[in-house]
């Protein structure tokens, strides 16, 4: 049966996926290490972790495989759910793939070496749009309506 991971610290679309998990019946697990208010949803699971580094990374990775869908901004842990066969998002709705993910795990690599290379360097990062929030929309539903296919 198909499981919806949502690494949940710092992930701005917890409730967009609730939404879509429940219209499609499918469990889903908010992993984080803490500061989440539990949903009153049956099929939502909160897991807490303790903490540590990649705590709820593990977890995620570990239990998630062919036939699940993982939404994370985590370019380390999309990789190992890539490798386990499942379907990776980002917040934004970025598909994360086995044909994409050694290119996003590269350009992740060069961009902390050049953060680090410049420590005055501030910011860079985009803000989260509403257009964000839509793609995320479109892409969890297509994802979860061709892994429930295949599990």
């Amino acid at each position: 049966m198909t499981q919806l991971f949502i690494d949940a610290d710092a992930c701005p679309v917890k409730a967009e996926a609730e939404k879509v998990a429940t219209r499609h019946r499918v469990k889903m697990y908010v992993v984080s290490n803490g500061g989440l208010r539990p949903s009153q949803n049956p099929l939502v699971d909160t897991v807490i972790v303790p903490d540590g580094p990649d705590v709820a990374d593990m977890w995620i990775a570990e239990r998630c495989g062919a036939g699940d869908v993982v939404v994370t901004g985590d370019i380390p842990l999309a990789a190992r759910c890539v490798e386990a066969g499942a379907q990776v998002l980002k917040h934004n709705g970025e598909a994360l793939t086995a044909t994409n993910i050694g290119n996003v795990l590269a350009t992740r690599d060069l961009m902390a070496d050049l953060r680090a290379a410049d420590p005055f360097r501030q910011g860079g990062g985009k803000g989260f749009t509403k257009a964000d929030r839509s793609r995320f929309l479109d892409a969890l539903e297509r994802a979860l309506r061709a892994a429930k296919t295949t599990k």
